[in-house]
């Protein structure tokens, strides 16, 4: 049994996250859903299909939500998803944030989006020649 993950995003920026992740894997580890929001999209149409979505990724471990942008349209639709099952809900989606969540898919829904934070957070830096030694073999 594990966590579903549902990424929210503005237009196709979910699902090239989640195509690329997935190549990276060679196939996706975890029951994944992507929802694309476009400029002229009804948000309450989006809702009930987010709320659709959430409950048929749930394997009894809950859904983890990932957004792009907090404060709009898609952070908007996911902080209204309102089911019985665990949601947890984190924004500023990126593609080191996915490849640390699909890394630890085993996790519990909590700690899944702890990992999802710090792995969006650590996969954010400026590169130098700090990062590049770092980050050397």
């Amino acid at each position: 049994m594990s966590v579903g993950l549902l990424l929210i995003t503005h237009n196709e920026i979910g699902s090239s996250l989640l195509e690329t992740a997935t190549r990276t894997f060679g196939r996706c580890p975890v029951p994944a859903e992507t929802l694309r929001v476009a400029a002229d999209s009804d948000p309450d149409r989006l809702l009930a299909q987010a709320r659709a979505l959430v409950q048929g990724l749930d394997q009894g471990a809950g859904v983890l939500v990932l957004t792009d942008l907090y404060g709009a349209t898609p952070s908007n639709i996911a902080d209204r998803i309102e089911v019985s099952i665990p949601v947890r809900v984190v924004a500023g989606v990126n593609l080191p944030m996915l490849i640390r969540v699909l890394n630890y898919c085993g996790l519990d829904l909590e700690a899944l989006a702890e990992k999802a934070v710090r792995g969006g957070r650590d996969g954010i830096l400026q590169v130098d020649s700090q990062a590049k030694e770092r980050f050397s073999p």
